[in-house]
């Protein structure tokens, strides 16, 4: 059955008090991930269940922002909790989807290598592996940091894992550095003393939430509800840091002082899209069109505007 038959299907009219019927799906798929907290307070808490209780919520769980894109691509979620970047790159090449909310920004990936590394700068890492999860954003930051040397893709080996198994092949010995993503890269900093290398936080996008644009055009009132979840989530997390780390530590299954790491190096301050995250994605952009990540022709900069929508957030986010 074709995902637009199946939406269809699954509306239904629900009365909202003081106006008139309003479409509601009667599904709303969502995936959750550790790399995004508020994900796992919106789901823990379950936010969204008590505010349309009529609805089905369901969760699917995302190892990296490549593997959330291709859920909401073809139909497994209606909403994806990515890398801001990544959600720029999967517009550029064709998928119809729409940028609705800032969750975070952390610095949640650097370039790491093991304890006892003869490795010391981004210069060592000419011919040697490097472990990244391509179409992420540990991926495009390792591009971009390459690029600050004189560097490309073709001057080392790019191993593509993904972020689990390359944390495990870089304690192993099997690549000389990776591309970490947190919690991972926290663990790996705590547990097996990985060292980072290289950090810049600039080249680390914004943690955002996306939809494909028939969902939001045929069930804005689900877009709305979802956005106000992941709002009171992102103030509880700003608000209960402790707690927060305390559940991120449970659901990932990781030691607290993992957990508080990651956390301490989110910023929660960001919600409604705007000129600020358009500005640093598109200067980000460029490396995307210089590694040939994108269709020839495509014009990034466009392509961000475009990714981002505010009005939603804007509209659901009214005192």
């Amino acid at each position: 059955m074709k995902s637009s038959t199946k939406i269809s299907i699954l509306l239904f009219s629900a009365l909202i008090t003081g106006n008139a019927a309003a479409a509601i799906a009667a599904e709303i798929k969502l995936d959750y991930a550790y790399y995004a907290p508020t994900s796992l307070v919106v789901k823990e808490q379950k936010l969204l269940e008590k505010a349309l209780p009529k609805t089905q919520i369901k969760w699917v769980f995302s190892q990296g922002s490549n593997r959330s894109l291709e859920y909401l691509n073809s139909g497994s979620t209606d909403f994806a909790s990515t890398a801001g970047l990544a959600a720029v790159l999967s517009k550029a090449n064709g998928s119809p989807i729409k940028t609705v909310y800032i969750q975070s920004q952390p610095e949640w990936t650097a370039l790491l290598v093991s304890k006892n590394s003869a490795i010391k700068s981004l210069k060592d890492l000419k011919g040697k592996k490097i472990a990244a999860t391509k179409g992420t954003d540990p991926y495009l930051f390792t591009l971009q940091a390459l690029e600050t040397v004189g560097l490309g893709k073709r001057d080392v080996q790019l191993v593509h894992l993904q972020h689990p198994d390359g944390k495990t092949a870089l304690e192993r010995g099997q690549v000389d550095a990776w591309a970490g993503l947190d919690p991972l890269m926290a663990s790996a900093q705590l547990q097996s003393g990985a060292k980072q290398i290289y950090r810049n936080i600039n080249f680390n996008s914004y943690s955002v939430l996306s939809v494909k644009d028939q969902f939001a055009a045929q069930s804005p009132e689900a877009v709305t509800a979802v956005i106000k979840a992941y709002e009171q989530a992102r103030k509880w997390a700003k608000a209960n840091p402790d707690k927060l780390a305390a559940l991120v530590a449970q659901e990932a299954k990781l030691p607290l002082n993992v957990a508080q790491l990651q956390i301490k190096r989110t910023n929660f301050d960001q919600n409604v899209p705007n000129a600020k995250q358009i500005a640093a994605l598109q200067k980000a952009g460029s490396i995307l069109t210089e590694e040939d990540l994108v269709r020839r022709g495509t014009n990034v900069n466009q392509v961000v505007s475009q990714l981002f929508d505010a009005k939603l957030a804007q509209q659901a986010l009214k005192p």
